[in-house]
């Protein structure tokens, strides 16, 4: 099923089971979830997974497809995976825009160049792997920190890629914002730049400033006020969409977390108000 544009999601971490099990209410509307953390656990980690499924949706986000890489598609992982998705009625898989694999894992997430054979090579791949999950592949914008060679510049190849493999984005709002301070420019125009149709869902999370102009996605800290504001940009332009917060360490206690659960909403609700 479909999530609604204005529903509020947190990204699952094996951590938080207890805590969330024991809730009368969630503060969220769905769950995101890394399959590759779960396709081969074991019984009493599926059983804590399936606890939750019961009760809220889940999208996945994976780790490891390596879209834009040179080695071939590993096929038995997307049947594998395939499987999964459909064993937990998961609709929405979404990965990342980037490569993480050469001759072994790279264990990051690295920039693809921005040229046009890289678009017609991406693009052929997120065919294959939709045709074989039966399912549309979501592409997210990452972030990166040493430009990638090409000819065009960051929002010029997201929006080649997405037009020519006929795919979503999952916009990353921090990950617009950390690239524009590392890579100098303006993240208002860059998401007003692309394609408000292509938008399924986005992502918001926090991040480690360590110098002026370099910052780390980290997903370890709290949101800050300028990516709200982002945010709130975000849907001014494309409308509300399905938005999750992601926290993957210094994860706060649930209640800690439900605080910026509700800004999410509350920046939804102020942008509906507007509109109506």
């Amino acid at each position: 099923m479909p999530l609604n544009s204005d529903t509020v999601g947190l990204g699952y971490r094996r951590s938080m089971y207890q805590e969330l099990i024991q809730c009368d209410q969630f503060p969220f509307d769905f769950l995101e979830i890394a399959p590759e953390n779960w396709m081969n656990s074991g019984p009493r980690l599926q059983h804590q997974l399936r606890a939750l499924r019961e009760r809220v949706p889940f999208t996945t986000h994976g780790l490891s497809l390596s879209i834009g890489g040179f080695a071939p598609l590993d096929l038995p992982f997307l049947r594998r995976l395939k499987a999964f998705l459909d064993d937990y009625d998961i609709e929405l898989y979404s990965e990342h825009l980037s490569y993480c694999s050469d001759e072994g894992h790279l264990y990051d997430l690295m920039p693809i160049p921005f040229t046009a054979d890289a678009i017609g090579h991406v693009s052929e791949r997120i065919r294959t792997v939709s045709d074989v999950l039966e399912r549309p592949l979501v592409l997210e914008n990452v972030s990166f920190y040493a430009m990638p060679d090409g000819d065009m510049n960051e929002l010029e190849f997201i929006n080649a890629v997405l037009a020519e493999a006929d795919c979503d984005l999952l916009l990353d709002v921090n990950n617009v914002y950390v690239n524009s301070i590392n890579h100098c420019y303006d993240p208002v125009q860059f998401i007003t730049g692309l394609p408000a149709e292509r938008i399924r869902y986005m992502h918001i999370a926090g991040h480690y400033q360590q110098q002026a102009d370099l910052i780390i996605d980290t997903h370890g800290a709290d949101v800050i006020d300028p990516v709200w504001q982002l945010l709130k940009t975000s849907y001014q332009y494309a409308g509300c969409h399905p938005t999750l917060l992601e926290r993957d360490f210094n994860i706060p206690s649930l209640d800690t977390l439900s605080n910026e659960l509700a800004t999410i909403r509350k920046t939804q609700a102020t942008q509906h108000a507007i509109v109506s």
